[in-house]
């Protein structure tokens, strides 16, 4: 006889928290606003971890290469509507 399976959602009461998590300095809601606004998540590769480390990086490199996708994207419309 097969045992009976719980119902997918149904989770052990056991507490599963590690002792080095340590949330007593924590801020509740701290960037809820921010991130109530829209989040954008980009998961960064990792062989170019050491280019971009964080943020700011990225969107320094993003910001150089807009303006030469913008033009490639206007350049392909005008041809488009010849």
């Amino acid at each position: 006889m097969k045992k009976a399976s719980k119902p997918m959602g149904l989770f052990d009461d056991r507490d599963t928290m590690r002792p080095e998590y340590d949330f007593s300095s924590a801020v509740r809601g701290l960037t809820a606003a921010r991130y109530a606004q829209g989040a954008n998540v980009v998961v960064v590769d990792p062989a170019v971890i050491d280019v971009f480390p964080d943020s700011a990086a990225v969107n320094d490199a993003l910001r150089a290469l807009a303006p030469l996708i913008r033009h490639r994207k206007a350049g392909r419309k005008s041809k488009l509507t010849r």
